[in-house]
């Protein structure tokens, strides 16, 4: 049987949101139960111990978009229900993302704005100030203790969770339009709207590489999970696999018709998921550097694409204001 076929679209939500869906994110917020062990076979002392933690976990899904909402999504027996709807934004939600222990959102928009919130209760916790510029990207720190954005100022800006700035790292360049932070917690890289990509030394706080791979816009990036390579996603149609350490030019992987807008790798490292203006999202192997799928169900271009924390399900967001849902088994 081929691989292909073992990939399809699992969930269609249409309208999800009133306008244009452009950033998506999951998020994975893990409990202990108590168990009972009493009855244990296995439990040589029950009367001794007589509990022991299960690890318990619940999946949420994140969207926004142009319409200024934040909607906090659980799948329950292939439906998508709606958690909370988190309102504070104007002029459009042009990025999300999630904190490692799945607990803490950061959302950003045009309206220069930064907020973090509780995702279980989906309280506000603290909006950032980040001065007259666009907040187009975020991410977390792999500590989940900071949060950088880039902006149209060409400056990444580091905030602590408490909303105080601490640092700002300069990418002497144009509007920064994609962030990412190594898994190792070593570098940040930024993409800008003139195709060049900056690599920094966090610890040092200071410019490392500067690569000149795209002619074009670089709409997304994302490291590897071993911090190894930086895959980069371009306006040229083309996506691009660096070598973190030496910036050198692992590939170049062609086959969308259009923008390459979203690029995410999967937790186990082993492929990556695109999404681009010819509405299409692909998935890639790492290894041969070969397109493995190809989803057409979108109807409008695809701004945002995520693997989940089992490797086994890609989400999609579009122009088209439609949620998709892929089964991706390993």
């Amino acid at each position: 049987m081929s691989i292909t076929t073992l990939y399809y679209l699992n969930l269609k939500k249409e309208n999800a949101h009133e306008d244009s869906i452009w950033c998506c994110g999951w998020s994975r917020i893990k409990h202990e139960k108590a168990k009972n062990t009493e009855n244990d076979e296995n439990n040589e002392n029950p009367q001794d111990s007589p509990t022991s933690q299960e690890e318990e976990h619940e999946d949420y899904i994140i969207t926004g978009g142009l319409d200024d909402v934040i909607k906090v999504w659980q799948l329950n027996n292939g439906k998508l229900d709606v958690k909370h709807q988190l309102e504070g934004h104007s002029l459009g939600v042009v990025s999300v993302a999630v904190s490692p222990d799945g607990k803490t959102l950061a959302s950003s928009s045009q309206d220069s704005s930064l907020i973090l919130w509780d995702l279980a209760s989906g309280e506000k916790l603290q909006t950032m100030e980040t001065g007259p510029t666009d907040v187009w990207t975020l991410d977390f720190s792999p500590d989940g203790k900071h949060v950088i954005s880039g902006s149209n100022a060409g400056k990444i800006l580091m905030f602590g969770i408490d909303g105080k700035q601490e640092q700002t790292l300069d990418t002497r360049g144009k509007f920064t339009l994609s962030v990412a932070y190594s898994p190792d917690g070593k570098y940040i890289a930024s993409g800008a709207l003139d195709g060049i990509i900056n690599i920094f030394d966090v610890a040092q706080g200071k410019l490392v590489h500067t690569l000149e791979g795209h002619a074009m816009p670089i709409r997304s990036l994302c490291f590897s999970p071993d911090s190894q390579l930086l895959l980069t996603a371009s306006d040229d149609g083309h996506m691009k696999l660096y070598d973190v350490a030496h910036a050198n030019l692992a590939g170049t992987l062609s086959g969308h018709a259009s923008w390459v807008l979203s690029v995410a790798f999967s937790p186990d490292g082993k492929r990556f998921v695109s999404g681009s203006a010819d509405r299409t999202v692909r998935v890639w192997d790492l290894d041969s550097m070969q397109c493995q799928n190809v989803f057409k169900e979108h109807t409008d271009q695809v701004w945002g694409v995520k693997f989940n924390a089992d490797n086994n399900k890609i989400i999609s967001v579009s122009e088209d204001k439609s949620i998709n849902i892929y089964d991706c088994p390993l």
